[in-house]
């Protein structure tokens, strides 16, 4: 089978090829009950730590312990799409957290991932080249989750701190190999299914319906129907009273742990 980054097009139409195929498998492995995957969730943090307020990188304070937070999250970028979508968001004022991939967008695009940092969203990593990771031997596994972080450091003078693992999929070797790095792993609790459709209203439903506090919603900026459902998809939660964090916001006052596992 070719890699997945040698059929990643500018529409990603190659991406979505491949992510259909596997993802009602391992979305469900992921993210239900079936498996002895332990994740943590924001509220669990956040007590553990206290309450306090949390700095929004210049985009006003928040508490999540009091305020109807939710986290807005985009993997696969950047691509010729981020641009517009940081358009947006800026205008918007709605910081998001970004798991970026190495070959052919980050390597493709470095403006656009100084821009996620100057513009205030957390950046991380999604690996070099979306291996799947519980495929993969620890020294690939080291390679896929140290060369984005080298990348984005050098681009942005900040070393990731979280990562997300391809189509979810984690186990004991990922996590001990996340705490040599320093890495959290982020999965999330909304989900488009982007990879799916072009239809942005219809990606834009499944979020609304999905969406509850303190959620981490998986949408992915490389595919033609996402963006454009993004401005709708905000002012519908702003509507219900949700306000945007990132990641680490979302836990604030608690910190990710390294080896560890949010959702």
């Amino acid at each position: 089978m070719p890699s997945l980054t040698s059929k990643m097009t500018k529409t990603g139409t190659g991406f979505r090829v491949l992510a259909a195929f596997a993802a009602a498998a391992s979305l469900t492995l992921a993210l239900s009950g079936c498996t002895k995957l332990e994740t943590t969730s924001p509220s669990s943090v956040r007590n553990a730590a206290g309450t306090q307020q949390a700095r929004t990188g210049g985009l006003g304070t928040v508490d999540c312990a009091h305020a109807k937070c939710i986290a807005l999250t985009f993997d696969a970028g950047p691509s010729e799409n981020s641009s517009r979508l940081l358009d947006i968001l800026k205008e918007k004022h709605v910081p998001a957290t970004f798991f970026l991939l190495g070959k052919r967008h980050i390597d493709t695009y470095p403006e656009l991932v100084r821009r996620m940092a100057d513009e205030g969203h957390e950046v991380a990593s999604h690996t070099w080249t979306h291996k799947i990771l519980t495929d993969a031997k620890p020294d690939e596994i080291r390679e896929e989750l140290e060369r984005p972080n080298k990348e984005i450091e050098r681009l942005t003078g900040k070393r990731p701190t979280l990562m997300r693992p391809p189509q979810g999929r984690t186990d004991d070797t990922v996590h001990g190999i996340c705490r040599e790095l320093g890495l959290s792993e982020v999965l999330w609790s909304v989900t488009a299914k982007d990879y799916q459709t072009d239809d942005s209203d219809l990606i834009t439903e499944r979020v609304l319906d999905q969406s509850s506090r303190d959620g981490i919603i998986l949408l992915h900026d490389i595919y033609d129907g996402t963006v454009p459902a993004v401005p709708g998809i905000v002012d519908a939660l702003k509507k219900r009273g949700y306000v945007f964090v990132t990641v680490p916001q979302l836990l604030a006052p608690g910190k990710a742990e390294p080896g560890k596992v949010y959702r």
